[in-house]
């Protein structure tokens, strides 16, 4: 059942009452969150009843379409992929997404990261990283899309980009539970990626994610670990949802299957942003071990994202991870992070 009751106590009311909304309503109430004409009550009352009745891949579509319109907009030339995880998985886990995100650039593909800052977890965000490695969060569109062409990697900075979304900041720190908010990251990058490696903490939201990325077009592998890392994991199997071509299925991937051998969850703990720079530096090193193999898988389904439909996925990510591995050992990865980190335009 959907609604179009555009008022607060008609759209809430329909929630509670399990009633699923319109990608439209979803959009009508992401407007007005963040034009700044909701309360902080009418907000938490709205993202309570939608995450109690259980969030529909429309929904999500409606919300991150209409927050996405409100972003900066960010103009890069050519194809490039996004590397992104909604979060919140509590592992602990090392920067994976970042990491990958050096190793693709270094192969010759175009990454504009979108991120910001760890909400929950010791390892910190993306941004507190990025940081970290001297690269500054404060880069106009012109400046980052000037990034991605020399360096051929760019961040975008969430808050700096969407600024809407410090109309919901203080709900959401005082609500202190997962919302629509947590899984909205990987669907607002202002630079609109038409290929995207997202992982997702929660396995129910697994399809919904693919779903509203399904709604958009383009081509993303959405995955998530048994172990509930919001990545490709090596410590067992993930789950993983193909999008291309307006549609999206399922398959379980096993490390074992490219020959990598599983390994803990304490092997791929990180720490905070200093302790991951270091990590990440040694990766693009030559270090071996267990978080390279990490990385390498991750930067691999990345890759594979630009070429969904046009083989089978397992051979795909088996060369793909060649390209990882040879980018790696050539050098050209701590290159990379090097001009990166420069700040090279």
């Amino acid at each position: 059942m959907a609604t179009t009751l555009r008022t607060w106590s008609g759209l809430i009311s329909a929630l509670l009452a399990g009633s699923d909304l319109t990608a439209a309503d979803a959009g009508w109430a992401m407007d007005q969150l963040v034009m700044g004409e909701v309360s902080p009550a009418q907000i938490s009352g709205f993202l309570i009843a939608l995450r109690a009745k259980g969030e529909t891949a429309e929904e999500i579509a409606g919300l991150a379409s209409v927050l996405r319109s409100h972003a900066t907009p960010v103009r890069i030339a050519g194809p490039f992929v996004d590397i992104v995880g909604t979060g919140g998985d509590r592992t602990g886990a090392v920067n994976i997404s970042t990491m990958a995100a050096v190793v693709v650039a270094a192969t010759g593909v175009t990454v504009v990261k979108h991120g910001g800052r760890a909400a929950s977890s010791t390892a910190g965000g993306s941004a507190d990283l990025v940081e970290h490695l001297g690269v500054p969060l404060d880069l106009t569109a012109v400046e980052a899309a000037r990034s991605a062409a020399a360096v051929g990697i760019t961040y975008l900075f969430a808050p700096r980009f969407n600024p809407a979304l410090h109309h919901v900041a203080v709900v959401r720190r005082e609500l202190a539970v997962p919302t629509a908010f947590n899984v909205l990251g990987p669907l607002i990058n202002p630079a609109d990626p038409s290929c995207q490696l997202v992982g997702v903490a929660d396995p129910r939201m697994l399809p919904v994610i693919a779903g509203a990325l399904a709604t958009r077009g383009g081509s993303a592998l959405v995955v998530g670990g048994d172990d509930g890392l919001d990545k490709l994991t090596t410590t067992g199997l993930s789950r993983v949802w193909v999008v291309h071509a307006g549609s999206a299925s399922q398959v379980v991937f096993d490390p074992r299957s490219l020959g990598l051998a599983p390994v803990s969850l304490a092997e791929l703990r990180g720490g905070d942003a200093a302790f991951n720079a270091r990590v990440l530096r040694g990766v693009v090193d030559g270090q071996l071990g267990p978080v390279r193999d990490v990385v390498l898988l991750n930067a691999a389904a990345a890759l594979v994202t630009l070429e969904l439909g046009r083989g089978v996925l397992l051979e795909q990510m088996a060369e793909c991870l060649e390209r990882c591995r040879e980018a790696v050992d050539s050098g050209r990865a701590a290159a990379t992070l090097q001009r990166w980190a420069r700040g090279v335009l």
